[in-house]
């Protein structure tokens, strides 16, 4: 069996596409580009298509939207949109593909994996669930280097890493579950 974990944002989208059954893996991420979210919502059609073309996907896992506001971080226009933008792409996974997504609530996905983040660390969530992700598959993360700034010169993580991370969380909660 095929499946596929997304975490899906207006910003970035991390895709983990596992095939069980040979125990191949890709992991993917798509920057939707546009003005608005209709604009973005085209460029992640096309991008899904080549992504259902190239891999045989029979269960699609979607990380769900934040249902409260998290201190610092998320205003009710914002979880809005991400809502909307979910559903959006969720739509056309079922109306394009015929699959029904599966949705999961991230701190429920991580609970049945395991993952326990310690809230007291100096690492980040992203950063102690990548580590999680590191010691279960290996994988040559991209990476850049900066060019300015006081971590001139410095090897970085790319941004989007973390959503390819928790795509793979929400795929491995799929197949838990």
């Amino acid at each position: 069996m095929i499946i596929c974990g997304l975490d899906i944002s207006t910003s970035c989208i991390g895709v983990f596409v596992n095939d069980t059954s040979k125990e191949e893996s890709y992991f993917y991420y798509f920057k939707p580009k546009g003005s608005d979210w209709l604009e973005k919502a085209l460029g992640v059609k096309d991008f899904l298509y080549n992504l259902f073309k190239d891999h045989k996907i029979e269960k699609v896992y979607i990380e769900e939207n934040l249902q409260a506001f998290r201190r610092g971080l998320s205003s009710a226009k914002t979880l809005m949109s991400l809502a909307r933008f979910n559903g959006v792409v969720s739509f056309m996974i079922k109306d394009i593909f015929d699959i029904t997504p599966e949705f999961f609530n991230v701190n429920a996905a991580r609970k049945s994996l395991g993952i326990k983040i310690d809230r007291k660390s100096d690492l980040s969530t992203k950063e102690q669930v990548l580590s999680w992700v590191n010691g279960e598959i290996t994988y040559e993360w991209p990476t850049r280097i900066m060019k300015s700034g006081p971590r001139k010169g410095l090897t970085v993580l790319e941004d989007y890493v973390y959503d390819m991370a928790d795509a793979y969380v929400i795929a491995r909660a799929g197949l838990v579950q």
